[in-house]
């Protein structure tokens, strides 16, 4: 089980967001990853369907200072996870509920954010040892699921919507009970500039203060 809880929380609250950057180039991965650190993120994760993506968690864990937390995504089974963490990786997202791939990060000592689209899958989630709910797709279950589920979910249990969230759509989910947010395409895709992610990602910084 990971010692340091508190690690991950603290990184989450600092921001509240967690960069996706699914199909990053190794070679970029480093440039990109600063400017996300420089403009506020303390979260990134590397999608496994990306090219390359355990060198590029290798890259941004060796370049980025230690307050950020840095892992995969898109992480379906449990072999993965030891492979995620011999790359330097420290969280592990999935798109899935699956109590074997939660039990392998707690085993190996790593975060885990798996996606539930139903309360059953979160409580079953939450008995495996999930650190956060990642509430996916974000589309499909709308404000008004977040807020229900809110109504049961302990407030220390962090609930982060995922999927089509923009830096105008963030303030429905917050004022329903969302935690923090999960960045996709709006955020990050490939073939932009490091310059324009740190733009992007400035423009969710502030969305995301003006929430405060």
């Amino acid at each position: 089980m990971n010692t340091q809880p508190q690690r991950f929380h603290d990184a989450l609250r600092s921001t509240g967001m967690i960069a996706i950057l699914r199909g990053v180039r190794n070679a970029e991965a480093e440039a990109i990853g600063a400017a996300l650190y420089e403009s506020g993120f303390r979260i990134i994760e590397v999608p496994l369907n990306s090219p390359e993506p355990l060198l590029s968690i290798t890259a941004l864990r060796k370049s980025l200072p230690a307050d950020c937390i840095v892992g995969a995504g898109t992480v379906l089974k449990p072999v993965q996870v030891e492979q995620v963490k011999d790359a330097g990786g420290e969280l592990i997202v999935m798109p899935h509920s699956d109590g074997a791939v939660i039990r392998a990060a707690r085993d190996a000592g790593l975060y885990s954010a798996p996606g539930v689209a139903t309360v059953t899958e979160a409580f079953a989630a939450l008995d495996n040892g999930a650190d956060v709910l990642k509430m996916f797709p974000a589309e499909q279950l709308g404000p008004q699921v977040v807020k229900a589920w809110r109504a049961v979910i302990a407030r220390d249990i962090a609930l982060l919507p995922v999927g089509g969230i923009t830096p105008e759509g963030m303030a429905v989910f917050h004022a329903a009970g969302a935690s923090g947010f999960g960045l996709g395409s709006a955020l990050y895709t490939p073939g932009l500039s490091a310059e324009q992610v740190r733009q992007r990602a400035e423009a969710f910084v502030a969305a995301w203060k003006a929430l405060a």
